[in-house]
């Protein structure tokens, strides 16, 4: 109850700006940050979840497409600038984008970046990764799920097709499963850290940040058709359809 309290008691004091990017390139599958399901864009459930959060003050979208800003700001997302094309291309990364962001709006004591290619992620994960972040005392905190595989039985090839392992060592090649050490991977779908620190470093990883762990059933990342038709397939009452 004292730690509820205290956490309630920081979220009074900061302000928490969520961010959403979508632009309008994307080669692995065309236009789909407004692709819908039974009437509803993909980036209606990321907007829909920050509406939802009981942190964030604000929700902004970034993006250089008439069409997606349009979508964003019919679902309820402010849209305060848009994103210039050379930020919207291929090989942008995503801080540069975030960066950019920053740069158009008003200080905030965090920011909260979402990226509607997790329409699974809940305004609980949010509040959760958030409640992390401020719990720990840490300056960023993302969203993580179990590695599908253990990288101590992950191998490179050499010239010759040999195995190396990863991780370097042969120990491990033997052990059953259950007794190598846990191990989780980004899941792409919240990520916190305090505005100040996050434009001195530049990135949201750091060996300073803490991690929030989703289940696998909510970590989907679409990227292909495939992605998005096992979307369609995990919300009840909807008929995959071909795209």
């Amino acid at each position: 109850m004292k730690e509820d309290l205290a956490i309630k008691h920081m979220h009074n004091h900061y302000t928490f700006l969520a961010l959403i990017p979508a632009r309008g390139g994307s080669k692995g599958l065309p236009r789909k940050n407004i692709l819908e399901t039974d009437g509803k864009p993909l980036l209606a459930w990321s907007i829909e979840a920050a509406q939802r959060s009981r942190y964030l003050s604000r929700w902004i979208l970034s993006s250089d497409d008439a069409e997606i800003i349009e979508v964003a700001r019919r679902w309820g997302c402010e849209v305060s600038f848009t994103r210039p094309p050379e930020l919207a291309a291929d090989t942008t990364s995503g801080m540069a984008v975030v960066l950019h962001a920053m740069q158009q709006v008003p200080r905030h004591d965090y920011l909260v970046l979402l990226q509607p290619t997790s329409p699974l992620r809940t305004s609980e994960d949010i509040d959760a990764c958030i409640e992390t972040c401020l719990r720990q005392n840490a300056p960023a905190c993302v969203s993580v799920t179990p590695a599908p595989k253990s990288p101590y039985w992950m191998f490179h090839l050499n010239t010759q097709h040999s195995l190396q392992p990863v991780l370097g060592s042969w120990e491990h090649l033997n052990q059953p499963r259950q007794s190598l050490a846990a191990t989780y991977v980004l899941n792409g779908a919240v990520y916190v850290a305090q505005w100040d620190w996050l434009l001195a470093q530049q990135s949201f990883l750091t060996p300073e940040t803490v991690a929030y762990v989703m289940p696998e059933t909510r970590s989907l990342d679409i990227d292909t058709l495939a992605d998005f038709e096992q979307f369609q397939r995990l919300i009840p009452g909807i008929s995959p359809r071909t795209i």
